[in-house]
């Protein structure tokens, strides 16, 4: 420790480390994300020290994705990788190449980042991907869901450890931490990291929220990080009781028809749930009928399956039939009740993400 009268400016301890780190024991082939900024070069440090301390543990490899937006990131990538072999690790630069959106280059630079690095942790055998996301991060996170109005799941925000992809998972180790620390464990190490002025861009939600007002109208409301990041373990612990609610409710009320068919039929039962369970029912059957989450293009959005349950109950309770469309699949009711679900036409999927539900007359 470096005796900081702050304990958040404190470098991360050993101990806490390897208590972090605990859960990633049994994986076979970490890759860590690193992007040479002070909470990835933390995670890089972190691993380091972790690895010699257990003298032995999962094979480590570290990528950084170049998304080509700024002149000096190839010269950043080169910095990671001296570092990284510093410490004996393996690295992998992964160029986002092709041309970049006007518009949504953020959410399209993620997007091409988690894609890069889960194309490449299939080509060197890595199970899980791990980043170093920060107790900051989860309370930004958590801010613009409850300004987009999110439900539980979506304010449980950031997970510690998630699926990413069949065989392949995306943990973040950190999520207990500040971002302090984490530039407190690069200074202690002697490292100096890379300043990417994006973050702080007034052009983006993050670089708003993370402004000098925008941080201090958050801290007098009681907004802290400490608080948010309390708010998004509380909604997680909901959401995966929930869950597993919605599991045993759609194993009883959604039925398959007929044997190799991918159309399913919702009991009449499932109208009767709590409307959050009722709306977690439809989703997975809405899923089971479009070949299961691997085949969706984008998340089911909560508003979207809402309007949904809401058209299907108006249409239920005036004895009409009802057909619409969402997320690759056709939802009918009929007259005497029933809804069904399966997969929409090949020659209209695609067409649009959703179609607004309307009645069939």
């Amino acid at each position: 420790m470096s005796g900081s009268s702050n304990p958040d400016d404190e470098p991360l301890a050993p101990d806490e480390v390897d208590a972090a780190f605990a859960e990633l024991v049994d994986s076979r082939h970490l890759l860590l994300a690193v992007s040479g900024g002070p909470d990835s070069l933390a995670l890089l440090i972190a691993v380091a020290g972790w690895l010699n301390r257990a003298g032995a543990g999962p094979h480590v490899s570290v990528a950084t994705v170049d998304h080509g937006l700024r002149v000096e990131s190839a010269a950043e990538a080169d910095t990671v990788a001296r570092i990284s072999a510093g410490f004996g690790l393996p690295h992998q630069t992964l160029p986002w190449h092709g041309e970049k959106p006007a518009r949504g280059i953020q959410e399209a630079a993620r997007a091409a980042r988690y894609r890069l690095l889960a194309d490449h942790a299939a080509a060197i055998g890595a199970d899980c991907i791990v980043t170093a996301h920060h107790s900051d991060d989860q309370a930004e996170t958590v801010l613009m869901r409850l300004a987009a109005g999110s439900g539980i799941a979506g304010l449980a925000a950031m997970r510690p450890r998630v699926a990413a992809a069949p065989g392949l998972h995306l943990a973040r180790p950190f999520l207990a931490f500040p971002k302090a620390r984490l530039g407190a464990t690069v200074a202690a190490a002697g490292l100096a990291a890379v300043d990417d002025p994006s973050n702080r861009d007034p052009a983006y939600a993050r670089g708003r929220l993370r402004s000098p007002g925008a941080r201090a109208a958050a801290q007098a409301l009681g907004l802290t990080p400490g608080r948010l990041a309390r708010l998004a373990a509380r909604a997680a612990r909901a959401d995966e009781a929930l869950a597993v609610m919605a599991q045993a409710e759609a194993a009883r009320l959604v039925r398959p028809l007929g044997e190799g068919s991918e159309m399913v039929e919702l009991s009449p039962e499932t109208f009767d749930l709590p409307e959050e369970l009722m709306l977690r029912v439809l989703e997975r059957a809405i899923a089971e009928a479009a070949g299961g989450a691997t085949r969706r293009t984008a998340p089911l959005r909560l508003e979207r399956l809402e309007a949904l349950a809401a058209s299907l109950r108006r249409a239920r309770g005036a004895g009409a039939a009802l057909r619409a469309t969402l997320a690759g699949t056709l939802v009918t009711l009929d007259a005497a009740g029933r809804v069904r679900i399966g997969p929409e036409s090949p020659r209209r999927r695609g067409r649009r993400a959703l179609e607004k539900p309307s009645a069939s007359g």
